[in-house]
């Protein structure tokens, strides 16, 4: 039987999504639980694929991850049981033989999260729809002779619990693209560009693309292969680890105002 699972990641800990040697990836660690199951012996012919590469660093709530085995019911109890804490599945679905999740999948949809607000966000909620419709995105990626053109299907600059983010929904993106796009559209919120660099940007080559944004803010949202996914219960390792990675960051932040609050206090004690 082929499944077809939904996957989400912590990318920190992750050199990208695909298989390496001699790093960890997500696939990589897929595929070593899967043999761990016996779900498979050999993953090129379980027919192995993701929907997608995602980059060092770059987190997903929407990858979608599938393989063929004679072991399905043990693949949908047992998989998150195997997975690592920062990875883990949230749905399956019993597909056809022939399904491909790259092929098949009619739109991904990447979100951008923002570690500071904007200035000026409405500029950038005017200046994102720039880039809807098909456009030349040599300047927002790392192209290496492929077709530079992609379609951007929809759009958005929000803003949710104090974060401002970027959504973006089209077939397929390039090397970077969304990262680079969020870069632009940042300049223009904080003041660093002006709202016509944009289609300036689309219509003509620049000397250099535009620098990615960091990854740490990427998630790859969702993948729509026009499949419908039954819900699968996060693992009780993956769901600590995902508290832990909150506390860790709420007591970084307090350390870090706690230093902060010291270098001031010792630069008005040197000043009296």
């Amino acid at each position: 039987m082929r499944l077809a699972f939904r996957v989400s990641y912590i990318g920190t800990r992750f050199f990208g999504s695909q298989m390496q040697a001699a790093h960890r990836t997500v696939e990589g660690e897929f595929v070593a639980a899967c043999r761990r199951l016996d779900l498979f012996s050999d993953f090129r012919e379980a027919g192995f694929l993701s929907a997608g590469r995602t980059d060092r660093g770059v987190h997903a709530r929407g990858q979608v991850i599938a393989f063929s085995t004679e072991s399905p019911d043990r693949a949908k109890t047992a998989l998150n049981l195997q997975l690592p804490p920062d990875c883990w599945c949230t749905g399956c679905a019993e597909v056809p033989p022939e399904f491909h999740p790259r092929y098949d999948a009619r739109s991904r949809t990447y979100r951008y999260y923002y570690s500071t607000l904007p200035a000026d966000r409405d500029a950038m909620v005017r200046c994102a729809q720039h880039f809807s419709g098909h456009h030349n995105f040599t300047n927002f990626a790392r192209v290496r002779g492929r077709d530079p053109h992609r379609t951007i299907f929809a759009i958005t600059v929000n803003e949710e619990n104090g974060f401002v983010y970027l959504e973006v929904t089209a077939p397929g993106f390039l090397w970077h693209q969304v990262r680079s796009m969020a870069t632009a559209l940042w300049r223009i919120g904080a003041g660093e560009a002006d709202e016509g660099s944009i289609p300036a940007l689309l219509e003509q080559e620049a000397d250099q693309m535009v620098p990615p944004a960091p990854a740490e803010g990427l998630i790859l949202w969702e993948t729509d292969c026009g499949i419908a996914f039954t819900p699968m219960p996060v693992d009780d390792r993956s769901a600590s680890y995902l508290d832990y990675l909150r506390c860790h960051h709420a007591l970084m932040e307090r350390v870090c105002g706690v230093l902060g609050d010291g270098e001031h206090q010792n630069e008005r004690g040197r000043n009296t």
